[in-house]
Formats: structure tokens, sequence, C-alpha cells
């Protein structure tokens, strides 16, 4: 009974309907049997029938009458999608426009921006210029770091290489005996040329005991400008009393920041690595005597890399006619060093 009412409500509806939405309906419904008819456990849309069904929403107005397989909303995203590849197709580049930079300026940009942070972007254009490499203001600040350091400020790095003349660094290590008390070392370190100016050895290192030592190590006017150091209690009171009557300005590193202390951390790896992690330490006068014969083949004659592979206290060029090469042990053979001997 449902089945016709419902034909002669669509005999009815098609009697009023236009000849023109007649024959839409008519190919719409068509189309959708054609998909149905397909070999598919599932009608699926092919490219042709998403085009088919945005043409016919654009041109009947009653398209969403003649749905049966899919929703409207599907047909709507299907237009968007079309709309997007025709502007995607109409906006593509023709013919000769603005010149893409290449991928070499925009490295020699980004490197300009985080090496100098002091320029704005109209000293780069200049220096660019100077290069050969002409660029738009606009285009410079396009490739500007999006979280700048501050411009009157400096990196812990440029302010080591700018001072590094009158720069000293101090910091402690542990060393346990052959009866497993620790007995602490202070090391002070030029960082000009890497020279231990100074260390110690204490079992109950205390400030007034620190302050002493930056004493010894720097006698008459020989403090350096700046003494770096990390956040031990015991760089403060009469440490820190002691370095402002000598004029030297303590700079501390950042909280859990060793490498911002990184000559003398490396200094104190060099001092276990190539001298304490194969000794047995007695007491502190056996550690202090170890530590001193190391320290002064360290000055001596151990080469640098970082001085060029000469030694902290400058080591001459011994020529080939000084005599044959001896070989002479350190530390009871642990080190050598080497010197020309003559006849």
């Amino acid at each position: 009974m449902g089945s016709l009412l419902e034909l002669v409500w669509n005999f009815v509806r098609s009697m009023f309907k236009s000849r023109q939405n007649l024959v839409l309906e008519n190919l719409a419904l068509r189309q959708q049997l054609a998909n149905l008819q397909r070999v598919s456990p599932k009608p699926r849309a092919q490219l042709s029938d998403r085009l088919f069904w945005v043409i016919l929403s654009r041109v009947w107005s009653g398209w969403e009458s003649a749905l049966t397989l899919f929703q409207p909303r599907t047909i709507i995203g299907w237009q968007k999608n079309v709309f997007r590849l025709f502007w995607r197709w109409k906006s593509r580049r023709r013919g000769p426009g603005r010149p893409r930079i290449p991928q070499e300026h925009i490295r020699l940009i980004k490197q300009m921006w985080r090496e100098n942070p002091t320029w704005g972007s109209p000293q780069i254009v200049a220096e660019l210029a100077k290069l050969g490499i002409h660029h738009s203001d606009s285009t410079i600040r396009k490739y500007r770091p999006r979280n700048p350091r501050d411009s009157a400020s400096q990196d812990w790095w440029t302010f080591i290489q700018n001072h590094v003349d009158g720069i000293a660094a101090t910091d402690f290590f542990v060393v346990p005996t052959v009866s497993f008390r620790l007995l602490y070392v202070m090391v002070i370190l030029r960082l000009d040329r890497r020279r231990i100016a100074h260390f110690n050895v204490t079992e109950s290192p205390s400030s007034q005991w620190a302050a002493q030592q930056i004493t010894e190590a720097f006698p008459f006017d020989s403090a350096p400008d700046y003494l770096i150091h990390d956040n031990d209690t015991i760089f403060r009171g009469r440490f820190r009393e002691r370095a402002d009557a000598m004029n030297i300005s303590v700079r501390r590193t950042a909280y859990r920041s060793p490498w911002q202390n990184g000559h003398v951390e490396r200094v104190i790896g060099t001092l276990r690595r190539s001298c304490l992690d194969h000794v047995i330490v007695f007491n502190e006068r056996h550690l202090r005597n170890v530590l001193g014969e190391f320290v002064a083949y360290y000055h001596e004659h151990r080469p640098h890399q970082a001085l060029g592979g000469d030694s902290p206290d400058g080591r001459e060029v011994e020529p080939l006619e000084s005599g044959k090469i001896v070989s002479i042990p350190i530390l009871g053979g642990l080190h050598h060093r080497y010197a020309r001997e003559a006849a």
C-alpha cells in the first residue's frame, strides 16, 4: 500500500515539474544507477562522478532531491576541493615573475642574523651588497630569527674570547685515597695560555682557605680582571671579599651549566685521565707531589691543541743538528718527554 501511494505521489509531483527539471532528475538518477551497477562491495565515487555532481549542483537548484547514494554535504565537500584545485591551477607560475632566492643566500642571511645580534636589516642589506648580492629590506626581515637574543648582550663564548687575556677560572674536584679518605683539589687556570696558575690540596676546604689560594695564585699585580667559578657556597663569604679586595670581578656560571667553565673542567679531566686515574694516592703530601710533577710536565713539555701544538710555558723547536733524541720518563714512566741531546 505504501509503495502504491509513493508511486502516485511521484506521478502527481512530476506533473507539476518543468521539462528541464525532469531531464536533470532523470540524468541524476541514471548516474547513480550506473554507480550501483559497478562491481564493488560498496559504491565509490570516481573522479568523473564527483565532477558530474559538482557541475549539476551549479546548474540545477533541485539537485538535493535526486540524491540517493550520497549526502548533500559530501557533494559540497567535493565542490570545495574542485574550487581549491581550480585556484591552484589558476595561480600557477606561468611566466617570469619574482625570482626565487637561492638557498645559499638564505643560509647566508640567517647566518648574518645569528652571528651579528646588534645588526638590523639595513646593515645586512649593505653587507650583502658589498658581496655582490642584492635583496630588499623586506626579504632580509623575512629570514630574521623568531626569537633573536637581546641585541645589547653577548653570549658566553663571545665574552670569553673578548677578555681571554684577563680571565682566570677555578673549580674543585675530589680524589679518594687508599684509605677511602676524600681529598679536595682546587685548581686555578689562566685561560690565555691554559696555564695552571695554582693548585692545592686539603681535606677540609673552606671559604677562608679558598681565599688564601687566590692570594697565593696571584701575587703582587698579577691578578686577572675576571674570575669564573660555579655556584658552590665555598666561593662566598671570605672568598668573595678577598676577590673584591684584589679588584677581581667574579663571574658565576649559570646553575647546572658546567660548560660555561669548560676550560677548567677540561683541565680537571686531563689531570684525571692522564695522571690520577693511574695512581693510588696515599695522603695529601703524596697527591701534592704527584700533581706537582705532572703540572710541571704539563706546563713545559706537553703539547696543547688550543695553543697550536705549543706548551703553556712555550717550547722552543730543537733543530736537527742539536743531537739525537732521548726519552725522559715522567711519573715513573707514566709519561715521557722528548728532547735532543748533544753527542
